[in-house]
């Protein structure tokens, strides 16, 4: 059995959002992931912008994975699985083996969810537990407020600024995908 392509985990909303960039980039990023020929690590639901990049991905040739908790298959189970399937018990083993099973994060737009997903592997690596990129995706300055409240933290003395070591922010898919190719 061969090791599976480098492996990209998206988190990201599991709803479309209000401005339709968000989704347009959630597609953008399943293509362009493909295209480079990675796979795609996911909350194996279809829908939302999770639904978008992993449809995305899968019609343009991607491998993926997704992983979901056995609470969620009634609310986010997707109709049509795209590529192989992990269920879990838990959110927090749903987390660990998505994360276990990339490579490098992209954070998309999304909401709590995507918060606390970013700020654990965010945390992990401040701990030294991983050095995987991560890139939150910055579509039309979503993330912008975040990134505003990481500088408040650091200026109050709550974090050292090498905090922002740990992640990347891109504009585009194709420029949070560039920023992972020294670590493909």
């Amino acid at each position: 059995m061969s090791l599976p392509p480098f492996s990209i985990c998206v988190y990201c909303g599991s709803r479309a959002g209000a401005d339709p960039a968000y989704i347009e980039a959630a597609r953008e990023t399943g293509r362009s992931i493909a295209k480079k020929g990675w796979r795609l690590v996911y909350g194996a639901g279809d829908i939302g912008l999770m639904g978008a990049v992993a449809q995305s991905a899968t019609e343009a040739g991607a491998q993926t994975l997704g992983v979901i908790p056995t609470h969620l298959l009634d609310r986010e189970a997707p109709r049509g699985v795209y590529g192989e399937r992990i269920i879990t018990e838990t959110m927090h083993e749903r987390k660990k083996v998505m994360f276990m099973n990339a490579d490098a994060v992209i954070v998309l737009p999304g909401g709590a969810g995507s918060l606390d997903e970013f700020f654990e592997v965010l945390t992990w690596a401040q701990l030294g537990l991983h050095t995987k990129p991560i890139v939150l995706l910055n579509v039309n300055g979503y993330w912008d407020p975040l990134v505003a409240l990481i500088d408040h933290v650091i200026e109050q003395g709550f974090a050292d600024p090498s905090i922002r070591a740990f992640f990347h922010s891109a504009d585009t898919p194709d420029e949070a995908l560039s920023k992972l190719n020294s670590a493909a």
